[in-house]
C-alpha cells in the first residue's frame, strides 16, 4: 500500500497518510442510482482499473488523512476510521488495528506537533483518530491541538435520533470526548474562519452541515472536499449521490458547487475517499468535467 504522498501549493506542503484500502465495494451499493455502463464501456477514459473493476460490479476506496503543513501550523484534516472502535452495525470499521500512527510517524508527524485537526463532517470514517484509548476512557489523539469542526453539526448529531446506522457509537468515542476535553473549537462556517490561509464553506448534503475546506497559499489553491465527491466517476455523474448522502438534494448542489470551485480556482483536488493518488485537477469537457489524476 503506497501509504504516504506529498504535494506542494503555495509553500505548504500537503501529505496523504493512509488508514485503509476497501477493495470491492458494490457499485450497486455505494450508487444506488447509477448507470452500469458508465462504469463499464462507455466510462470516461481517466476512470482506470485501480478505481472500477472491468465489468463495473465493484469499487475501490481509500480511507486517509491529509496533513497540511505551512510551515506555522500542523494541520491534520479529517482522521479516519481508528482503531479499537466499537462499530458492530459496520463490520468495515469494527475494531480496526491499522499502524495509522506509525505511519503518520514515517510522514514526520508527531502526534504531539499538530496544532489543529480539520473535521469536515462527524460520520464514521472521519472522527475515529480523534481520540484513542486511555485505560477506560478514549483521549485525544492529538493533546495540543484545536479540533475544529461544524457546531451545527455537532448539535445534530447529538441527538441520537439523527445519527443513521453506519456512524452509530462515533458520537460518543469519538467527537465528545474531545468536547469534554476542551479541545474542541465549534464554528458557524458562515461567520468564523480561524486559521490563517484555510476557509470552511457549508457544503450541506452528505451531512447535516458538512464542510469543505479551501486552502490559498502563495497564490495556489487546494480544495479538501470531505465526501461532497466519493469515487472519480462522480465528476463525470456530479447527479450520482451515494448512499451515505443523507439531504440528496443539498448534495448534488454542493458536489456541483465543489467541482466549479475547483475548475474556477485551478484548485488542486484532494478528495477524501478516491483510490489512487487521490488528488487530482478538475477541468471542464463539454458540457461537464474531467479529471486529471495528480
Amino acid at each position: 500500500m503506497d501509504t504516504i504522498q506529498r504535494y506542494r501549493i503555495g509553500d505548504a506542503t500537503v501529505t496523504r497518510v493512509t488508514e485503509l484500502i476497501l477493495s470491492e465495494v458494490p457499485s450497486a451499493f455505494l450508487f444506488p442510482d447509477r448507470d452500469r455502463t458508465v462504469l463499464t464501456h462507455c466510462r470516461p477514459s481517466w476512470i482506470g482499473p485501480e478505481n472500477v473493476s472491468t465489468d463495473g460490479e465493484t469499487l475501490t476506496l481509500s480511507v486517509h488523512s491529509w496533513i497540511v503543513q505551512t510551515g506555522r501550523h500542523t494541520v491534520v484534516i479529517d482522521t479516519g476510521a481508528g482503531n479499537g472502535k466499537s462499530r458492530p452495525l459496520n463490520p468495515i470499521f469494527d475494531r480496526l488495528e491499522t499502524p495509522y500512527l506509525e505511519r503518520l510517524a514515517a510522514a514526520g508527524i508527531r502526534s504531539e506537533d499538530v496544532d489543529f485537526v480539520l473535521v469536515t463532517h462527524l460520520h464514521v470514517d472521519h472522527v475515529g483518530w480523534n481520540t484513542v484509548r486511555k485505560g477506560e476512557r478514549w483521549v485525544p489523539t492529538f493533546p495540543n491541538a484545536k479540533y475544529v469542526f461544524s457546531e451545527a453539526e455537532y448539535r445534530f448529531y447529538a441527538d441520537v435520533e439523527h445519527v443513521q446506522t453506519p456512524s452509530a457509537g462515533v458520537f460518543e468515542d469519538s467527537v465528545q470526548p474531545i468536547v469534554d476535553a476542551g479541545q474542541a473549537l465549534l464554528i458557524d462556517a458562515g461567520h468564523q474562519q480561524p486559521i490563517d490561509g484555510f476557509t470552511f464553506h457549508r457544503t450541506k448534503g452528505h451531512s447535516f452541515d458538512h464542510l469543505s475546506i479551501s486552502l490559498e497559499s502563495n497564490g495556489e489553491h487546494a480544495l479538501f472536499s470531505g465526501d461532497v465527491v466519493h469515487h472519480p466517476v462522480q465528476v463525470a455523474k456530479p447527479e450520482w449521490n451515494s448512499v451515505f448522502c443523507e439531504f440528496q438534494d443539498d448534495a448534488q448542489a454542493s458536489r456541483l458547487w465543489a467541482l466549479n470551485y475547483a475548475a474556477n480556482h485551478g484548485a488542486t483536488f484532494f478528495s477524501s475517499h478516491f483510490p489512487g493518488t487521490s488528488a487530482g485537477i478538475v477541468s471542464r469537457e463539454d458540457d461537464g468535467f474531467g479529471w486529471l489524476p495528480l
